[in-house]
């Protein structure tokens, strides 16, 4: 005998509420296929493949009507499984990759509420405001796609490179700062090599995809300054040295 579950069965399985399955039941969208001698529904592995695909669909952002219009509609159940399989994990991805990055952004930053000996209700919203400052304007020059390939590629790396990687950007802005502030000449081969260690730098993260160089130098120029006085960062002037220094390489 094929298997079945009951309303209450498939809810307490999905995480997903009685309510949901009875206006989806409403509307059209999930009718179960068979019901008991009393009248109580019951969804088949059949419904059991419709209910996936109704949920994949709408996490990834389509409305209820579309939804019910693509499977109804679009030969053979609607989109095949695997396919829409690979595109839920894909969206996923994306989502793990955006956590990710806030996850490293609040780790740079429990650091410092902790070596200040707490937070009060202020720092917390002021961290608050920060992470999610950052996180819009992260959002403002990178792709869902390229959060994902930089995740990937960090994953690759792994995270002992990437600290290195972190600890030697200061050293190496600080390098360049005393050779701009000592009026060197950007051709001298010592700043040079800066420089060409500097572009390295760059392209670990980037990975040579022209898309996220473009993507990190308009940031890094649109937000200098405050990249500058909050994480840091190289001032416009200090980049364009590094600049003449490359290209005199």
């Amino acid at each position: 005998m094929a298997a079945t579950w009951r309303i209450g069965e498939l809810c307490r399985r999905t995480g997903l509420t009685v309510r949901t399955l009875h206006h989806w039941d409403h509307v059209g969208l999930l009718r179960p296929s068979a019901r008991t001698s009393s009248g109580h529904r019951l969804y088949d592995a059949g419904d059991v493949d419709r209910l996936y695909r109704i949920v994949a669909l709408r996490e990834l952002g389509l409305p209820l009507e579309t939804i019910g219009a693509l499977l109804d509609g679009g030969g053979a159940g609607g989109p095949g499984l695997a396919e829409l399989l690979g595109e839920h994990l894909a969206h996923v991805e994306r989502q793990l990759a955006a956590l990710g990055g806030l996850r490293d952004r609040l780790a740079a930053l429990v650091p410092a509420v902790r070596a200040a000996g707490g937070a009060t209700p202020v720092d917390l919203l002021a961290l608050i405001e920060e992470v999610t400052r950052v996180d819009d304007t992260i959002r403002n020059y990178f792709t869902e796609e390229q959060l994902a390939a930089l995740a990937q590629r960090r994953e690759r790396l792994g995270e002992a490179a990437i600290r290195d990687v972190q600890e030697e950007w200061p050293r190496l802005i600080a390098q360049v700062q005393a050779e701009l502030d000592a009026g060197t000449d950007p051709a001298e081969p010592r700043v040079r090599a800066l420089a060409k260690r500097w572009m390295e730098l760059l392209e670990a993260f980037h990975g040579g995809d022209p898309g996220l160089r473009d993507s990190l130098y308009r940031m890094q120029a649109e937000n200098s300054a405050e990249i500058a006085q909050q994480f840091g960062g190289p001032s416009p002037e200090l980049i364009d040295y590094v600049k003449r220094a490359a290209a005199a390489g």
